[in-house]
This record gives structure tokens, sequence and C-alpha cells, in this order.
């Protein structure tokens, strides 16, 4: 989950890293009191989930409480990048003499963390490593070890501070890297992390991505869900605990297991291209192991909520879940939806693997209402493909 600038300012100040006052505003008038509350001059900048808030202007200093209630007035309801802006926070200005970018990451392929520290912040930090990556040092450390005193001093002095630097610098890193771990994050990033006039680090602009694995340790992380920003469908998958991500094709898709769902998609979006209009996936769903009646009714519920969708392919190999057990999951499903009053789309099944044979005869015998059954999975995918093209091309 990615944290919004406010939302990550506030976890860095529960561990202690320097940031400034910074209070949240929904409109105009509520920032005019934040600036009041501040005093001096304040800097309303955009919450939004991308980068380029300044360019998109987003970003607004204001000199007075009446500047910030004209700044929040121009940027509530911006579009940037395809956000909409619903919350500005107003911030305490600073008297910047120096910027700086630090960040900290799972570094997947190495199996460790990545730090990443630079003399040269506030700018792109893509652009940096790709046309000056010396002015960039990386350095992968352990989980195990930690961004100990000694690595966090070698990082600061490959970077090129001062040595009355580096003495400022390693402890503000090191609490930085607290709340990567305190947080079980997947990223900890500040750009710009400023050295004022008076010699003080302040962490000015964060952001922060949580390990959604992590939530049964962070009960409170949930209080961090902006629900706005949620798709309807995925917020009404989550609550029903299936592993859901809507895309913007017409072919649903469940399966059991991410590896076979992200295959499915594939050989969905290459079927399609043999019919008109090219029918593509409408969504990612897992429905994991366990997959019985009522898990299959809800995948079939919130698939079939997508007003996109055209026709449904179930794509199964049974395992520890046989597929008999899969095909009678899909007959009461098909009962549970109809109580309902839910009538199915064109469905397409493919089984496999552990009492493929029982499943499919069970399906067979049931001969259930716009359902198709295909051995293979590229048939399956062809099959599924060519009833959404059919029913796209009938609109």
């Amino acid at each position: 989950m990615d944290l919004y600038e406010y939302q990550a300012r506030d976890l860095f100040e529960n561990y202690d890293v320097p940031v400034l006052q910074g209070i949240v505003a929904t409109s105009s008038a509520e920032a005019e009191r934040a600036a009041e509350k501040l005093g001096g001059t304040v800097i309303v900048k955009a919450q939004v989930k991308v980068g380029g808030r300044g360019k998109a202007g987003g970003v607004k200093l204001a000199h007075s409480p009446a500047e910030a209630a004209a700044a929040a007035k121009d940027i509530l309801g911006l579009d940037i990048k395809g956000h909409t802006v619903r919350k500005v926070m107003v911030a305490e200005g600073a008297d910047i003499a120096e910027e700086y970018y630090f960040s900290i990451m799972l570094d997947r392929t190495q199996r460790q963390y990545l730090a990443m520290l630079s003399r040269e912040g506030g700018m792109d930090i893509e652009k940096l490593a790709k046309e000056r990556p010396e002015a960039l040092v990386r350095r992968n450390f352990s989980p195990l070890e930690g961004l100990t005193d000694s690595i966090a001093r070698e990082i600061a002095e490959d970077a090129g501070f001062p040595a009355d630097d580096v003495e400022k610098l390693v402890p503000v890193l090191q609490k930085l890297y607290e709340t990567y771990v305190g947080e079980d994050a997947t990223l900890v990033e500040v750009n710009p992390l400023v050295k004022t006039n008076s010699g003080e680090l302040l962490a000015i602009d964060g952001k922060m991505t949580l390990d959604d694995n992590a939530d049964f340790r962070h009960p409170e992380h949930s209080e961090l869900v902006d629900h706005n920003t949620t798709d309807p469908l995925e917020l009404k998958a989550q609550m029903m605990g299936l592993n859901y991500v809507k895309l913007d094709g017409s072919v649903g898709v469940i399966g059991n297991g991410a590896g076979l769902v992200m295959s499915t998609l594939d050989v969905v979006a290459y079927a399609g291209e043999e019919f008109p209009g090219s029918p593509k996936p409408a969504n990612f769903l897992d429905i994991g192991g366990g997959a019985d009646a009522e898990i299959m009714a809800n995948g079939l519920e919130v698939i079939l909520a997508d007003e996109q969708v055209q026709s449904i392919l179930v794509n199964v190999f049974g395992g520890i879940t046989a597929c008999d057990e899969v095909a009678n999951g899909i007959i009461q499903a098909y009962k549970i939806l109809h109580t309902q009053g839910i009538e199915p789309k064109p469905l397409v099944v493919r089984l496999d693997g552990n009492n493929a044979e029982e499943g499919r005869k069970i399906l067979d015998d049931a001969n259930l209402p716009n359902l198709q059954r295909e051995d293979t999975m590229d048939g399956a995918a062809r099959k599924a493909a060519e009833l959404a093209s059919q029913a796209d091309q009938n609109k």
C-alpha cells in the first residue's frame, strides 16, 4: 500500500525522524485555518500518490492564511496524472540550504535491502541515476545486519558528504531505517532531505510503501487506507477476502494460484487478437486453493458486477483442492447466484489435474445454462475470447 505524503510524515515523526509540522485540509477554509495555526510562510501541497505535483501546479507557496486558502482552492480538484486531488497538506516553510535524496527499499533480486543516497536531491531521481549515476550511491545490506552505524557512515562518506555533515546525517538515516523496519515497509524515500541554513536536517517530502503481507502485525494500518482511491469492485473483493485486481478488458478470469492466473491472462490476451475488438482480460482473480461454493460464488459475483465483462473463464488446476470439488463448487455457486437474482454470463470452464475427469463429468451432467467446458487452457481462452467478442459485436 502506497501512503500519502502526510501519512508518511506522521510515521516519520513517530520514529523521531526530523520533520516539519503539517496539517491536512480538504477545503480552502481548512487550509486557511491551518496556515493561521502554523504561522509564517507555508507550503500547500497536493496529496496524491504520484510524482510531478510541482510541475502540475500541485505545490504552492503561501505567505499568509488568505494565500493558503487561495492556493488550496486552486489545487483541490486538480487532476494530476489521472489522480484527483481531494486533500492538501499545509506545511511549515523551511530555510533550505541544500537538498539531498535518500531511500531504502527491498531489493528482491539480491534478497537484501538497498539504500541509495545522493547530495543532489529535489529532482527526478530516475533521471539522475541514468544521466549521472556516479552522483547516486547504492549500497545493499543484509536485513539480518541492518543499517548499522558503520554502514550508514560509509554510505554518507561515499556520497561525498563532509565529516561534519556525516555526523548529523548518520542518525537520521538510521531513524529512517527504523521506520522502514518498524512499519514493515518495502520502500521509504525522502526527496528532498534538506539541510537548513542553520545546519538542521529535515525530511521535507516522504514516500512510503507498506507490505500488505504484514498487515496482521499492523491492524492500525487499516486506518491508512483511502477507499476513495480504491476501485469499488476491488474494495468489494477485498471485503470478501479475494485476491482481485480490475483490468480494462471484457473477459473475466478466475483461477487458483497467482501463477496460473497470470499465465491465463497472457493466454487470453493472445487469443483475443484473433477476434474482432481484440478482447482482453477484465481482471485478475485468484481464489486460492480452497475453491468451495461460497468462494466461487463470491468470485463470480464480483466479476459479474463489472459491466465490461462479456464472458468468464474459470481455469483451475486441481491440486490440494480436487477438480470434482471445484465442479461442485461451481454448481453450488450457480444456485447461490440464482437466489440472488444474478444470471451468469457465458462461462467457460477448464479443469485439469487432480480428479479432472470426475470434475468434468459433474459439470457435463449438471447441464448448467451458459456454461461451456474446454479441456485445454488454450482452447478455453480462445472460447472465452470468442464469446466476449461476439457479445461486444452484438451490443
